[in-house]
């Protein structure tokens, strides 16, 4: 039940005889010990994935974050002192090698929109079967954006009572939207706007999130039909399949 996004530049290859895959090093924040086990026991039942740490609190996960080398964290909204947002800020701003995935019993709107406004890898709600967190952990890990499905749909039902009902991107989201809508690939856009190519790997994640879009493509069509961004003055759009 979670939409995959890719927001990488390439996909791997794989190789023969090539040497046994690292596992993806995990971290889970979440103030309840139950759910903290019980999350973990899941992953570590899974092929390619291992539990590095676990931490009841945000500030608890940022010092023990800060000696490990952890691929994902597992974030949860509501902690105590320092929320799991202002978590997912911190490390984003600070650990870009860090993926942050929310997973949280809270779907509200306001939540999901300042998640992608910060830039999470992904966001999933509570109720994901423990299949479901495997697959989206992979995922993210190889660079693709996850989205629970209903926060997905209702995303795209925020869309079809009309643009006003979208929340309004940000000038630097507009511009890369501008760049998308000129057929530029991730890198050429850092290259463009002088951003990090995680920065704009974020920033697109973020436009499919607020347009209620899976793919760079139709990020490009909602925005043109709705006048969102400028219509190309020649030729037509011709997507750089690279980063959808």
């Amino acid at each position: 039940m979670i939409n995959l996004t890719p927001t990488t530049d390439s996909a791997p290859s794989a190789f023969p005889n090539s040497a046994p895959v690292t596992p993806i090093r995990v971290f889970i924040v979440d103030d309840h010990a139950l759910v903290r086990e019980g999350t973990r026991q899941i992953l570590d039942q899974a092929d390619r994935i291992e539990v590095v740490g676990l931490a009841g609190s945000s500030e608890e996960g940022l010092e023990i974050i800060e000696g490990l080398g952890v691929d994902v964290a597992l974030v949860d909204v509501n902690l105590p002192g320092m929320s799991g947002l202002e978590l997912a800020r911190t490390l984003t701003a600070t650990r870009p090698d860090v993926r942050v995935v929310i997973l949280s019993a809270f779907d509200e709107h306001a939540y999901v929109t300042e998640a992608l406004e910060i830039g999470v890898d992904g966001y999933l709600l509570k109720t994901t079967s423990g299949r479901e967190l495997v697959d989206a952990v992979r995922a993210v890990a190889d660079g693709i954006f996850v989205l629970d499905r209903a926060i997905s749909q209702r995303l795209i039902r925020r869309r079809r009572r009309g643009p006003d009902a979208v929340n309004p991107l940000t000038r630097r989201e507009t511009d890369v939207l501008e760049l998308l809508a000129q057929g530029r690939s991730n890198k050429q856009i850092a290259g463009e706007l002088q951003l990090g190519l995680r920065t704009v790997e974020s920033h697109v994640s973020n436009l499919l999130g607020k347009l209620g879009v899976t793919s760079r493509t139709e990020a490009v069509t909602y925005a043109l039909n709705h006048r969102l961004v400028p219509g190309p003055t020649f030729g037509s759009y011709e997507p750089d399949l690279r980063d959808d």
